[in-house]
Formats: structure tokens, sequence, C-alpha cells
């Protein structure tokens, strides 16, 4: 991506698309305004896909459809589903459990991932991503918007999000069930000065997930934050988002990127 943010800024580019090797991920890239390049997370690709699928499938006329992303991707394509009148489906990581959700028109999770159209690829792929990606920039260069007015018009509808991730690398692996130990026995009663509310513990199973080594914390004001071990590294990796729904567009996103900051700060402290 830096070598491709070079290149754009060196011909003028408006938008930048990159794949995997293997092109089963899109990562996207757009003017940050000040003569620099900003990446999208794959959580902001995510949900901004997410509403254009619920759109188009209004101007089709559909009157059921799911939207579905992973246990650790952000909230807000919830928050998109119930505002559409579509149905929401969280599940564990990976597609081979998103591409299971019933009625499923989109899914995807925050590794760059994205499931845009079931009916050709029931899997993540880069390349049918790019091409809704190409789509939705197009009609906003006809429109005459701006990605940033899109992304206002986004926090004005459903809300500002933040996300964030924390990954803990440890050379003993010992570590990592200890860190999890500790949360579960003295779980915090805040986390960067924001008031814990509530604390899934998916041990033994929650709700339709299977037993698993997860933890969810639910924050005061819509926060949460997700504790888990890494399935390929030796890493306890933590899941962080953010919500704002009051003010501005604006006002929205200062606010949930100022709480985001805080869990950010809150759990490097927890987790020592």
């Amino acid at each position: 991506m830096d070598l491709a943010f070079a290149a754009a800024a060196e011909h003028g580019a408006e938008l930048v698309i990159a794949n995997d090797p293997d092109a089963d991920r899109v990562a996207v890239g757009v003017p940050d305004g000040h003569g620099g390049w900003h990446r999208l997370s794959g959580n902001e690709v995510g949900w901004l896909l997410g509403w254009r699928v619920a759109q188009q499938a209004a101007e089709r006329g559909l009157d059921r459809g799911t939207l579905a992303c992973s246990l650790v991707s952000s909230p807000a394509l919830g928050v998109v589903a119930r505002k559409e009148g579509l149905d929401f489906v969280e599940t564990l990581t990976g597609f081979k459990w998103i591409s299971r959700a019933g009625d499923l028109i989109y899914g995807y999770e925050e590794a760059l991932g994205y499931l845009v159209d079931p009916d050709k690829v029931r899997d993540k792929d880069g390349i049918s991503a790019a091409v809704v990606v190409l789509g939705l920039f197009s009609d906003l260069k006809a429109a005459g918007l701006t990605f940033a007015e899109h992304r206002a018009a986004f926090a004005d509808r459903y809300g500002a999000f933040a996300s964030g991730q924390i990954s803990v690398r440890v050379s003993d692996l010992a570590r990592i069930p200890e860190l999890m130990a500790r949360l579960r026995q003295d779980p915090p009663r805040e986390i960067g000065g924001i008031r814990v509310d509530q604390v899934d513990d998916f041990t033994d199973g929650f709700g339709i997930f299977p037993p698993s080594d997860i933890l969810r914390f639910h924050l005061e004001g819509g926060s949460r934050v997700i504790v888990r071990p890494s399935g390929t590294e030796p890493k306890l990796k933590c899941y962080l988002d953010t919500r704002s729904d009051q003010g501005s567009p604006a006002e929205r996103q200062a606010t949930a990127d100022a709480a985001l900051a805080a869990l950010d700060a809150g759990m490097r402290e927890l987790l020592g």
C-alpha cells in the first residue's frame, strides 16, 4: 500500500485498491485531504459496502435479506441491517461461518474479507469486492459527492463508529491463558475511564455460539471490547469498537474516535 500510495500521489489518482496475492481480500485507500493518503480499515470498508448492498436491495424491492459479519467485526453492520429492515447475523470468525447465513446478501470480516455476491462466489473475494468499491466511487463521482461527504452521510444516518485492534505477542504461550484467566477472575469495572456494563464469557458457549476462549465487554455508551487468543499466531488479540450518535456527523466521529483512544490506552494498561 505504501508503494501504491506513492504512485497514486505521483499520478494524481483519486482512489487506490489493492488485492493480496491470492486476491481473496481487498484494501482501499483514499486521499486524506492533507496531501497524503489514508487506508480505510476493514470495518470502514465493510460497513460502507453493507450500506450500499442494503440500498441496492431496497431499490430492487427485496423484502428480505441478511447482512452478516464475524463476531469481532464492527457492530455497525447490525445497525445498518436494523435500520433498513434486514436480518443480521453475527458468526464465528471465518467465511465458512459467514457464508452459511440464511438469505445472505452480504457478509464481511474486519480482516479485509468481503462477500458481496453470494449467488456467484459464496466466500470472501477481493475481485468482486473491488468491483463494488469501484461502483461506489464511480456513483459518488457522478453525483458530485466526495468520499468525506459520503462517510458523513453514513454517520448522520447510522451514527459514527470507530474500531481498533491490539495484538499482544508473547514468547511464552502459557502467558496467553494466564492473561485470559486473570480477566475472567477479576474483570475490570472500567476500561480507559469508560464503565463496563456487562461481560459475556464464551467459555461454555454463549447464545448461538459454541464454547470458545472469548471474552466480550459491553461498555457505557455502546463501546465494546472483545478479547481472544489468535488462532494462528502467539498473540492475544483485542478488538475495540466505539459508537456515537449525538451531535453533527463530525461531532459524532470525534466522540467515537476519542472513546477509541481511551479504550486503547485502558486495555494496554490492563494487559500490562
